[in-house]
C-alpha cells in the first residue's frame, strides 16, 4: 500500500538519520545539524505539523523535498528525482507518509483534563493497553521567562495527559516527544553549540548536560472561585504540592513548594508511585497518588466532581535545560469523575413510562369519543 512504499522511500532517502525513526526529531545526525551560519538548528518533528514551515498538507511537504527549505539542511530531492534514484511518485508517496505520522487537526487545547472512573485495576505503567482506551488531552508549554535565569529556546513545546481514577488512586500519563534520553553523550556536540550560540541573557548556558525533568503541581488547598497559587511553583501564601521527576538517576520526589526554587521534599515514605519509559524520542510517564492521602495536612485531596487547577513544567538536560530552565504551562484543571448515580437510570425510564401512559390514555379516551359518536 502506499504507506509502506511511502516508508520504503524514506528509508532509502535516509530521512530517518536526521528525523528520526518515528519522525521525532531524534536520528543519530540530529545533534550535528547546523543552519548556513553554523548555529545549531533542530531536525524538524515530524509529528507535529503544526509547526512545520511552509504549511502541512501532502502537497506541501511535496514541495519542500522538491525546492529544500534555503539557510537550513534540508535538501532539494530534485536532483535525485532527475538521476532516477527514486521516482517522482515515490516522493509523492514520502509526502503522504510524513503527513500520515501526525493528526490530521492541529490538537484543541481544553481547559480541563477529565480523570475516567474505572472498575478494576488501574493500569500499573505507561505502556498499558488501557490507557489507550483513554482520552488525550493536549497542553501546550512555552519558554520559563517570567523568572531568572529564563530560557526562550523550549525543546519541549506540550504534553498530551490522560487519567484515570478508581475512588482510592489517581492513575495521570503523561507522554512529550524529547529527542535525548538525557544525559546523552550522543548530544554533547549539540549542547557545546548550544551554549556557544545562545545569548547569555541572565546566566551562561551549562555545557553539563543534566537530566530530564518532568513536574506536576496542584494547590496544597482547594478555595472557592477564581483565586490559584502563583502558576510557577506558588509563593508562601499560597503553596503548591509538586510531583517531581527526573530521568537520571530515575526518581520521583514529592513535596510542597513556596516558590521556583522552593521545593521541600516530604518527609517519610512517599505515596505517588511513578514508572517512566523512554522510546525512539519520547518519553512516557505514569504518576499514580492517593485521592485522599494518609496526612492530609502535609498532602492535597483530589475531590471528585470538582476541577482541581494542575500545571506542568518540562526540560530536557541535553538541551541546556538546567534549573528553572525549561517549558512550563499556565494553570488548567483535571476533573476526577463521579459515580453515575441510580437516578440517572431510573429518571428516564419514569419519563419514559409516563408518557407512554400517558399517550395510552389519550389514544383511549380518543376511542371513547369515536364510539360515542357512532351510537348517537
Amino acid at each position: 500500500d502506499w504507506q509502506a512504499e511511502g516508508r520504503r522511500a524514506f528509508e532509502q532517502l535516509e530521512c530517518f538519520k536526521c528525523h528520526g525513526d518515528q519522525g521525532r526529531g531524534d536520528g543519530t545526525s540530529a545533534p550535528t545539524l547546523t543552519d548556513d551560519w553554523d548555529y545549531p538548528i533542530r531536525a524538524a518533528d515530524l509529528t507535529e505539523p503544526w509547526n512545520f514551515n511552509g504549511g502541512s498538507s501532502v502537497e506541501d511537504i511535496y514541495r519542500r523535498m522538491r525546492t529544500g527549505l534555503d539557510g537550513t539542511p534540508m535538501p532539494s530531492y530534485t536532483d535525485a528525482v532527475d538521476a532516477g534514484v527514486i521516482t517522482d511518485e515515490q516522493l509523492w508517496q514520502v509526502a503522504q507518509y510524513v503527513r500520515s505520522l501526525s493528526p490530521a487537526e492541529p490538537p484543541r487545547v481544553r481547559e480541563v483534563v477529565r480523570a475516567f472512573l474505572v472498575e478494576g485495576e488501574l493500569p500499573v505503567e505507561p505502556a498499558d493497553s488501557a490507557w489507550a482506551q483513554t482520552e488525550a488531552f493536549h497542553v501546550p508549554l512555552v519558554g520559563q521567562v517570567v523568572v531568572k535565569p529564563r530560557w526562550f529556546t523550549p525543546r519541549v513545546d506540550g504534553v498530551w495527559v490522560r487519567a484515570m481514577h478508581d475512588g482510592e488512586r489517581l492513575a495521570m500519563h503523561f507522554t512529550w516527544n524529547d529527542p535525548s534520553q538525557s544525559p546523552d553523550a550522543g548530544w554533547q556536540e549539540w549542547l557545546d553549540r548550544m551554549a556557544a550560540s545562545v545569548t547569555d541573557v541572565d546566566a551562561p548556558v551549562q555545557t553539563e548536560q543534566g537530566a530530564d525533568r518532568f513536574h506536576v503541581q496542584v494547590p496544597m488547598r482547594l478555595v472557592d472561585g477564581m483565586e490559584r497559587p502563583y502558576f510557577f511553583g506558588g509563593d508562601t501564601r499560597r503553596p503548591v504540592y509538586q510531583w517531581r521527576w527526573q530521568s537520571a538517576p530515575d526518581r520521583l520526589d514529592e513535596g510542597s513548594a513556596t516558590g521556583p526554587d522552593r521545593f521541600v521534599s516530604r518527609s517519610g515514605n512517599p505515596e505517588a508511585t511513578h514508572v517512566a519509559r523512554f522510546d525512539r524520542g519520547q518519553w512516557q510517564l505514569q504518576i499514580t497518588v492517593s485521592v485522599i492521602p494518609s496526612d492530609t495536612s502535609t498532602a492535597p485531596t483530589f475531590v471528585p466532581g470538582r476541577a482541581i487547577p494542575i500545571a506542568f513544567f518540562a526540560a530536557d538536560g541535553s538541551d541546556g535545560e538546567r534549573g528553572l530552565r525549561g517549558s512550563v504551562s499556565t494553570w488548567y484543571a483535571i476533573y476526577l469523575d463521579v459515580p453515575t448515580p441510580v437516578s440517572a437510570y431510573a429518571v428516564p425510564v419514569l419519563v419514559m413510562l409516563i408518557t407512554a401512559g400517558l399517550g395510552v390514555m389519550v389514544v383511549w379516551r380518543a376511542q371513547q369519543r369515536d364510539q360515542g359518536g357512532r351510537t348517537s
